[in-house]
């Protein structure tokens, strides 16, 4: 049965969009046009390693591309690396993991996240095959047989492994099967296109030698680059604390994203939006504080709904950026034997409820001018002020951090 394809260059225009390298690139294009000649779908493989079951927005900018493809009517094809997670990626790391999951756990971990990634990909035309399908056949031989097609100096040739060389740090013989059991997925997989990140070229590379060995077509690396978390600096991570999660409820969702640096809103909306970069440029010459919500409301409304989103972007407005109180003010305990008369400085107050985590970052607040009481956000106007310290008063640090004062 063959397939009928758009254009082309209409599909190039939609597969370009937000990547930033292809690998060889003049070989896209051909893979297209032949797969458009003979109706053939292309084989788009992403691999998951399912070491953690929170997938958050950096890992859907390859997940929303191989959708794309699928849309263009090509095949997805998702590997669970329930064999190379027991080894764990090396890939930007400058230390050897510390910790090995066992098989239940990245099992647990895989039915969790293709729960996950169905918000994204339509598992209902998806291949989904575990890598230890083939792995936990093969003989000690056979692993021998595979290595000896890999010599040490293509290793040392990863940034990451050549950098910890360089620092005599600890390289593991079974980190360097790592790449090796990547690219050996894509020949059994026959990968046409593989999605990942600029960090996984080396194994995207050693596929095609592989491939070629075994005279198959070669894939093409196409690679997204690594989107930013809230901090707009560092990639997105759990471990980070700079993550926004596609399972997070919606308004948690949208209170994050109106966190987020103004530099970083272009590359959102072309990596997690399909908004023309054309009206993206005219949303951030404007208003960018309704840039952001448009931004925040079109994200959140493809893992949870459209009205969601908009009850989110409502209640942040009112809650944060409005006027109106919050719904959920948090209570911190302060205690009695910090007041003097009743009074403590405004400085220990905001440290002692843990809104500032030091002296310097609570004076700078009330020097902004943000370090507010009570409900009509009374500033407080100076570093020693002392405040009369009763249960129930609200205290503000900014916008988006408050609670209740209880005293004990």
């Amino acid at each position: 049965m063959t397939t009928s394809f758009p254009p082309v260059e209409e599909q190039l225009r939609i597969i370009t969009r937000g990547i930033e390298k292809i690998v060889p690139q003049e070989e896209l294009r051909k893979k297209l046009q032949h797969s458009r000649d003979t109706g053939t779908p292309l084989r788009i493989k992403y691999g998951i390693d399912p070491t953690g079951i929170d997938v958050h927005l950096g890992h859907t900018v390859p997940l929303r591309k191989m959708r794309q493809f699928q849309d263009l009517g090509h095949q997805a094809v998702i590997i669970i690396g329930n064999y190379t997670a027991l080894v764990g990626d090396p890939s930007g790391r400058d230390e050897a993991r510390s910790k090995r999951l066992t098989a239940e756990e990245v099992e647990r971990n895989a039915k969790d996240y293709l729960a996950q990634v169905g918000k994204v990909v339509d598992m209902s035309r998806a291949e989904v095959h575990r890598n230890g399908d083939w792995f936990s056949t093969m003989s000690f031989a056979d692993v021998l047989s595979l290595c000896a097609r890999v010599t040490v100096a293509q290793l040392l040739t990863r940034e990451d492994f050549a950098k910890r060389y360089r620092d005599e740090k600890a390289i593991f013989l079974h980190e360097c099967l790592y790449p090796v059991m990547q690219a050996w997925d894509s020949v059994k997989i026959r990968s046409d296109v593989e999605l990942g990140g600029t960090e996984q070229l080396y194994s995207f590379m050693l596929a095609r030698d592989l491939q070629a060995q075994e005279n198959l077509n070669q894939q093409i690396a196409v690679m997204s680059p690594i989107l930013v978390g809230l901090d707009g600096v560092r990639r997105m991570g759990k471990s980070l604390g700079n993550y926004i999660g596609i399972s997070e409820p919606a308004y948690e969702m949208m209170k994050k994203f109106m966190q987020l640096p103004d530099g970083v809103m272009r590359m959102y909306f072309e990596l997690l939006t399909e908004f023309p970069m054309e009206q993206v440029d005219t949303l951030l010459a404007g208003h960018l504080k309704e840039a952001k919500v448009t931004l925040a409301k079109s994200v959140i409304g493809q893992y949870h709904s459209a009205a969601d989103a908009d009850a989110a972007a409502a209640r942040w407005q009112a809650e944060i950026g409005g006027e109106a109180l919050p719904t959920d003010i948090p209570e911190v305990v302060l205690a009695s034997s910090l007041l003097v008369d009743g009074r403590i400085s405004a400085v220990k107050l905001l440290t002692s409820l843990q809104l500032c985590s030091s002296n310097g970052e609570a004076r700078r607040l009330i020097d902004g001018g943000g370090a507010k009481l009570g409900e009509d956000k009374t500033p407080i106007t100076s570093h020693d002020q002392q405040i009369a310290a009763e249960s129930g008063l609200l205290v503000w640090a900014g916008k988006k951090k408050y609670c209740r004062v209880v005293l004990n």
